[in-house]
């Protein structure tokens, strides 16, 4: 599977390499066409520009001005600060920012389903990945059908700049844009050639990364192009490897995540197709990693009663990744030519082709794996212990029900994703009286389109067929069918499915196993027309003006393989998801300057904005936002804004299929570790569900499960879209100061308040949430949604998908200070600051529920802050950077039973009982050095001072955690990381 990768993005290169070759080849001709009849009028206009100020747009705003004060916040990142990160993909650099939350689809979410898996994305302030507009060069990138924006399609060697605006702006950008919006601008004109290369690992070795990017551009302003190849390879970190990884709740609980082992459990079949009787094991040599030998599996007499044994159980970590690997492939192009009448013609496009691969266990196979196709193993199958043929056999037998791990296949995903990016835009200058203006024309194409191969899910029509009556032939070969009516050995292949792994052949583990495929696309089509200029001139200024327009038509799919959608497959059986919409849209924006140099008034301006968006699926929306920006006097900036917002549905949110999924959660009823053993109310409402009074929850494997809860034996409809969602709405405030005192040169402080709130939220609510909804909060619609076993309780059917839900609402302060100090003998110092409080975070799940407060607990950090100082001497430069992350609540192993738990009494989100988790903080250390041949060397290591990683409950999947393999949180360190850069310009 890895050579099949390997030659593919080794074929991919050659192509893009060949195809960068042939353009560099004929580079020299085109630029003399474009360039040599520009450059004496390039000349000739140096003298009348030298001198004119540039009127440049900030992300934010449309209005083009000369004054980058605005009254929005925003963090600017550059290429230098990108590179010192150690960072490969731009994903990473920005999720480590202080005001970025948890990310959607984590590199160790190895069993997520989900087509955005393999790719990165920003979750600002917690509010959701969906939530943020993601721009380029102020043009929207592409999003999946879901509506996620992957940013790790863009490659961080060609970005001059990231713009991180902390403010909502759907007036400005329309739909999407309500935690805030971040604009990656990229290199304007590169002039002779750079070229970088990186490498780094983990210090156990693992997690190799690597980074080469080539860029070659010529010209002037005249006329200029630039070409650029990028290619990244981020390696897999095995959870094997480290023992606290090793086992799904690590050391201290070694066992307590051990799950279906990989040798027969058989039971009797019941009258309704599910499993009762005798419960039994075969007997075998080795442990729960899968070693040994099994006994003959046709004997009755090699079974032992089946007791959830540590040796009859796996340990399915052994063979998940703890973080999958991703390559990634691009080509970048992008040039621009001045026209006659003050006209420029810029076209910039992008291919990026994404490769990711992600391993977990063998499947957990048993006769109900789909309840719609039950395969039990046939009275006259020769492999039947209890059948016909069993050695000691009387009578004609019985069916019987299995259970088993297929351990030899391990279940193997691969994503590749191919993004095309497009725009052109002709823009010009002219003046009206004496104003200066400026208009642009623009088309924007986006497209998705990938493909995903699956592997290690078995056939269950051949499973059947393997299962069924088989006999031992002349030969001395095990044959399917019966003597009188033989099958060919070329149409079926009889399995031995209880013996194990030590008695599989590769001829019968071909025949079982399937192939899955799927197929998912998504294309955004936009034309804009702007103008911006100024109108007339004020006591304080001139008159600022944009006006423009958008049609946006976007249309989408996500086809899973037809044998997949047929239910046939021990994979997650799914729908075909198509649907498309297209929005017109219109907006105008005003920056009124009322005053200046007057006492205690600078400087006083406002900005209106408001966008009318007409959309195809659900209406018309109007969202409008005001801000002001006042100086009392020249060191201090006042600045605060309202913003409406709104978020449209997407495209999977409103005709989304839906799909089979295995959930991981803790069940409330739970008499030992659920809520229901500590709330009597809780409890009540479980009873009335007819839920036994001493009920367990049971794993896979039939075994109770642990506190931090299991995946589900059967698997949940999930993903369900809803046509009837309507758009949800926000409103953003913020109140800022931005203090830069003139007595001390250098440092700049800026304090900014952030209050969003948003209504009729649009969510695709998880089991965990769903169960809690119902048992803790007594919300009934949600109880509806859940259908238990009348007999033992066991949840044998829930239904989740995509709704209008109730409120969210977040409020706190970011702080950011920079202070670059007087140079001296012993360098340049400059110091850097963004912290994040988070003072409330609550969710309700409908208008009148009561709220769920969040802030403080596991992955909502009241506090987070970056720390960096920067020093420079001569050639020599280093930063020593830190993260700072504050205490958390995160989940006891058992509240009731008072084990690893702080605060048993006290509650939370989740219920009852709390471990408190100490602040931590990591630090990065880069040192370069400048050589002499236009080269640069950067060599770093990230957390220097070896934070070990910690066992944290909340971070597996059964708890909501971004982890489907350990308890460690991917999202944080894992080991010292060392790299080296090298960048030579040519």
């Amino acid at each position: 599977m890895r050579k099949r990768c390997l030659s593919f993005t080794g074929d991919l290169m050659q192509r893009h390499i060949r195809i960068t070759l042939g353009l560099f080849a004929t580079l020299p001709a085109a630029m003399q066409v474009f360039i040599a009849p520009a450059r004496a009028q390039a000349l000739a206009d140096t003298a009348t520009t030298t001198n004119t100020p540039q009127r440049v747009e900030v992300t934010g705003s449309r209005i083009r001005q000369v004054d980058l004060e605005t009254a929005q916040p925003i963090q600017v990142m550059t290429q230098e600060q990108i590179q010192k990160t150690g960072l490969v993909t731009v994903g990473e650099i920005i999720n480590n920012l202080s005001v970025a939350g948890t990310p959607a689809f984590s590199r160790g979410s190895t069993l997520g389903a989900s087509r955005e898996q393999g790719g990165q994305f920003i979750n600002m302030r917690n509010l959701g990945a969906n939530r943020l507009l993601v721009l380029v060069n102020g043009k929207r990138w592409t999003t999946t059908v879901a509506g996620y924006t992957d940013v790790s399609t863009i490659p961080s060697a060609f970005v001059e700049r990231i713009e991180i605006l902390k403010d909502g702006a759907s007036a400005i950008y329309g739909s999407d844009a309500i935690a805030g919006v971040v604009n990656f601008i990229l290199k304007k004109s590169v002039e002779g050639g750079q070229a970088s290369v990186y490498a780094g690992r983990n210090e156990l070795g693992d997690g190799r990364s690597k980074d080469v990017s080539l860029s070659y551009g010529a010209g002037n302003e005249r006329a200029n192009i630039m070409f650029g190849l990028g290619y990244s390879d981020q390696g897999a970190v095995w959870a094997k490897d480290r023992e606290i990884t090793a086992t799904t709740n690590g050391p201290a609980h070694l066992n307590s995540g051990f799950g279906q082992g990989p040798w027969g459990r058989i039971r009797q079949v019941a009258a309704n197709g599910f499993a009762s009787g005798f419960n039994q094991y075969l007997n075998h040599t080795g442990s729960y990693d899968g070693s040994g030998t099994g006994s003959d599996s046709r004997n009755r007499l090699n079974y032992h009663p089946y007791a959830n044994a540590d040796a009859d159980l796996f340990n399915s970590t052994q063979q998940m990744m703890y973080t999958s690997p991703t390559r990634l492939t691009t080509l970048f192009t992008k040039g621009s030519l001045a026209l006659p009448r003050d006209t420029r013609l810029t076209v910039t496009a992008m291919l990026a082709d994404r490769l990711s691969t992600r391993q977990v266990a063998g499947y957990p196979l048993n006769s109900q794996t789909q309840l719609k196709f039950p395969v039990y193993i046939d009275k006259a199958s020769y492999y039947n212990p209890y059948g016909s043929q069993g050695i000691g056999a009387t009578g004609p037998g019985q069916d019987l029900y299995f259970y088993r791990r297929t351990i030899e296949v391990p279940r193997v995903t691969e994503n590749e994703n191919r993004t095309l990016h497009v725009d052109a835009v002709l823009e010009g200058n002219f003046s009206l009286g004496d104003k200066p203006w400026n208009w642009n024309l623009g088309y924007n194409h986006s497209t998705v389109d990938g493909n995903v191969r699956a592997t290690g899910n078995l056939n269950l029509l051949n499973l059947k067929k393997a299962l069924g009556p088989s006999f031992l032939n002349a030969s001395g070969v095990v044959q399917c069918g019966t003597p009188a009516a033989p099958i060919a050995l070329a149409e079926c292949m009889p399995f031995d499915i209880l013996g194990g792994p030590s008695a599989s052949t590769s001829a019968a583990l071909d025949y079982v196993m399937s192939v899955g495929q799927a197929t998912y696309g998504s294309t955004v089509n936009s034309a804009t027309a702007d103008i911006t200029g100024e109108l007339l001139t004020l006591p304080g200024g001139a008159l600022g003006v944009a006006a423009g327009l958008e049609h946006r038509a976007v249309r989408g799919n996500d086809r899973p393989g037809q044998f997949e959608q047929s239910g046939y497959s021990s994979d997650l059986a799914g729908n075909t998801t198509v649907g498309q919409y297209s929005v017109r849209e219109a907006y105008l924006e005003f920056n009124i300057p009322l005053l200046k140099d007057l006492p205690l008034v600078r400087s006083l301006a406002v900005d209106l904005a408001s966008r009318y968006s007409d959309y195809s699926n659900f209406g018309s929306t109007t969202n409008s936002k005001a801000s002001l920006l006042w100086k009392p006097v020249r060191d201090l900036l006042v600045r605060a804004t309202y913003a409406e917002g709104f978020r449209a549905p997407a495209l999977g949110d409103s005709f989304g299929g839906g799909s089979q999924g295995y959930d991981s959660y803790l069940d409330a009823c739970d008499s030992l570790f659920g809520e229901a053993a500590r709330t009597p109310a809780v409890k009540a409402r479980c009873t009335a569900a007819g839920v036994p009074a001493t009920f367990r929850q049971v794993n896979q494997a039939g075994a109770p499960v642990p506190a931090s809860g299991a995946q589900t034996p059967v698997p949940f409809d999930v993903g369900f879209g809803n046509s009837a969602l309507q758009p949800e709405t926000a409103i953003t405030r913020t109140l800022g100061l931005v203090y830069s005192p003139s007595w001390l040169s250098g440092l700049s402080v800026a304090l900014d308040y952030f209050d969003i709130r948003v209504k009729n939220r649009i969510t695709t609510v998880t089991a965990v949430f769903e169960i809690n909804q119902c048992y803790i909060d007594a919300v009934q619609s949600f109880c509806d949604r859940i259908r238990r076993d009348q007999v033992t309780g066991q949840i044998v059917s829930l239904s989740r998908g995509t709704l209008n839900l109730g409120e969210l609402a977040t409020k706190g302060i970011d702080l950011s200070l920079n202070y670059r100090l007087p140079r001296t003998r012993l360098g340049q110092f400059n110091v850097r600051s963004e912290s994040t409080y988070v003072d409330k975070y609550d969710t309700r799940s409908t208008v009148s529920a009561a709220p769920l407060h969040y802030a403080g607990e596991f992955g909502y950090n009241r506090v987070k802050s970056n720390l960096a100082l920067d020093w420079s001497l001569g050639n020599w430069s280093a930063t020593l950077a830190t993260r700072y992350y504050s205490k958390v609540k995160v989940h006891c192993w058992s509240a009731p039973l008072n084990q690893e738990c702080s605060n048993p009494n006290d509650k939370t989100s989740w219920g009852t009982g709390y471990n408190r988790l100490g602040a931590m903080a990591y630090s990065d250390l880069s040192i370069g050095y400048a050589l002499p041949w236009k080269g640069r060397l950067l060599a770093g290591a990230n957390n220097v001072f070896k934070r070990k990683p910690i066992v944290i409950y909340d971070a597996g999947s059964a708890l909501g955690g971004a982890s489907s393999s350990s308890a460690v949180d991917p999202e944080r360190p894992i080991d010292r990381y060392f790299y080296l850069r090298y960048n030579q310009a040519f």
